[in-house]
């Protein structure tokens, strides 16, 4: 096996095992990394190479998308056409945490992402090491679960597929985490905004906010 696990403590995640993640995200590579429930895989969301080959380890169909995480919500602006009020009140109440926005998409954010939709999903992570991986970064990453398309994702690393860990060029292990629902999903440009996946975000705390 490839020796490119890297343990990392969820509480404080400083050190070189994140620098040399981010790295690795800016120079066109590949990571695992934890978010609160789940496994996810991180490559930069500017570089189209790598976003093929997190399509390709995954062995997830083209017309599927896969959402973004952000450092900052600053960040977002140059993602997207416009923030609607509505999804300016829910990330007042509610980022960073797990709900993930759909908005439009500017003409420059990759189909690939965006499964040729014109519209993308954003997220601002509230776990310690997802949240200082990307600001490391600097940039956006993808966010999507570190899973063979159609299979469970993982809340531990003991249960990564072989093929995920074949696939990346590296592993940030937190040790096991909650696992659960993944974020709550809410497009917002509909109007009204519509769940599209109720996950750890309830439906009836967005309704409050709205």
């Amino acid at each position: 096996m490839k020796d490119i696990i890297r343990k990392v403590d969820s509480s404080t995640p400083v050190g070189p095992s994140i620098r040399e993640a981010a790295q690795i995200i800016l120079n066109g590579g590949v990571v695992v990394f934890p978010t609160t429930g789940l496994y996810g895989m991180g490559a930069e969301a500017h570089d189209t190479s790598a976003i093929k080959r997190v399509f390709g380890v995954k062995k997830r169909p083209a017309h599927k998308p896969i959402l973004i995480l952000v450092p900052e919500r600053a960040a977002i602006r140059d993602l997207v056409e416009e923030i609607p009020p509505a999804a300016e009140k829910i990330m007042r109440r509610f980022w960073p945490g797990g709900v993930t926005l759909i908005f439009r998409a500017q003409p420059d954010v990759s189909p690939l992402l965006t499964a040729g939709s014109g519209k993308i999903g954003i997220r601002l992570p509230a776990y310690p090491v997802a949240a200082k991986l990307v600001s490391t970064v600097g940039a956006p990453i993808t966010g999507t679960s570190a899973n063979l398309s159609g299979e469970p994702g993982a809340s531990d690393v003991n249960n990564l597929p072989q093929e995920i860990i074949d696939g990346v060029d590296m592993v940030l292990d937190a040790g096991p985490l909650i696992g659960g629902p993944g974020s709550t999903v809410v497009d917002i440009t509909a109007d009204p905004p519509t769940v599209l996946r109720e996950g750890a975000l309830s439906k009836s705390e967005l309704i409050k906010i709205l």
